[in-house]
C-alpha cells in the first residue's frame, strides 16, 4: 500500500512539473500540457484502428526479441564454450553494437520490405546484449563444479543441463529484461523510417508531419506502457528478482 502511494506521489510530482513547464512555455506546439496529451490518448484508445496498430507493433517487437534470444543464446553458448569461435564472432558483435541504429534501419530499408525492417532492426540491436550476457555466463561458470563433473565422469548433455544451463539462467533473465526496452526503441525508430501500414512509428511520423505534438506524446506514452507491461509480465511469469 505504501509503495503504491509512493508511486502515485512521484507520478503526481512529475505531472505537476510537466504542467508548470508547459504553462511557462505557453506553446502547445512545443510542449503540450498533460491534460491535452491525456485527451489525445483517450481519443486514440476509443478508436478501433489504434488496437490494430498496437498489435502490429507488438508483434514486430516480440518477434525481434524472440529471434535475438534464439540467435544470441545459441551463439553465446557456443562461443562461451569455445574461445576460438568467440574470437571470430565477437568482432562482428562489437561492430553491430557500435553501429548507429539509423544506419541499420536504412540498410534494412534497402534490403527488406517495410514490415520486416522493424523486426530486423530490433533483432540486430538486441542480439549483442543477449550474446554478451550468455557468453559471459558460460565463462563465469563455477570451475569447482566443472571439476566435480570431471571427477564423476559427467559429460555431454548432462554436464550442460546440470552445470552450464543453471549457470546462465540469471544472465538470460538479465539480458531479456535489458532487451525489452531496447527492442521497443529500435522497432519504433525503424517504423518511423520504413512506415509500414499499421505501426506506432508511422503514426509518430504523421504526428510530427502535421505538427500534433499532443499525439506524438500520446503514442510515446503507449510505447512506454507496452514496454513496461512486457517487462512486468516477464518478471512475474519467470519470477525473476531484478534486485539480485
Amino acid at each position: 500500500m505504501k509503495t503504491n502511494l509512493k508511486k502515485i506521489i512521484i507520478l503526481a510530482f512529475w505531472l505537476t512539473i510537466w504542467e508548470i513547464v508547459s504553462l511557462i512555455i505557453n506553446r502547445e506546439i512545443y510542449l503540450p500540457s498533460p491534460i491535452c496529451t491525456f485527451k489525445s490518448l483517450i481519443g486514440l484508445l476509443v478508436e478501433s484502428e489504434t488496437y490494430l496498430i498496437l498489435i502490429a507493433s507488438t508483434y514486430r517487437t516480440l518477434l525481434g526479441i524472440i529471434l535475438s534470444c534464439i540467435f544470441g543464446i545459441l551463439l553465446g553458448f557456443i562461443c562461451g564454450m569455445n574461445k576460438f569461435l568467440y574470437d571470430i564472432i565477437n568482432p562482428v558483435v562489437l561492430v553491430i553494437r557500435s553501429t548507429p541504429i539509423v544506419s541499420i534501419i536504412i540498410l534494412a530499408i534497402i534490403w527488406l520490405k517495410s514490415t520486416y525492417v522493424p523486426i530486423f532492426s530490433s533483432l540486430l540491436m538486441c542480439f549483442p546484449v543477449i550474446f554478451t550476457n550468455i557468453s559471459t555466463g558460460i565463462k563465469n561458470t563455477d570451475k569447482k563444479l566443472l571439476e566435480v563433473c570431471n571427477i564423476y565422469n559427467i559429460t555431454g548433455f548432462n554436464k550442460i543441463k546440470s552445470i552450464y544451463f543453471h549457470s546462465i539462467i540469471p544472465y538470460i533473465h538479465s539480458a531479456i529484461i535489458s532487451t525489452i526496452g531496447i527492442a521497443w526503441k529500435a522497432t519504433s525508430a525503424a517504423e518511423v523510417l520504413s512506415m509500414p501500414k499499421y505501426s506506432i512509428g508511422t503514426n509518430l511520423f504523421y504526428a510530427k508531419a502535421y505538427l500534433e505534438p499532443q499525439l506524438l506524446f500520446a503514442w510515446t506514452i503507449l510505447i512506454v506502457v507496452l514496454s513496461s507491461i512486457f517487462e512486468k509480465t516477464y518478471v512475474k511469469v519467470f519470477k525473476y528478482d531484478k534486485t539480485k
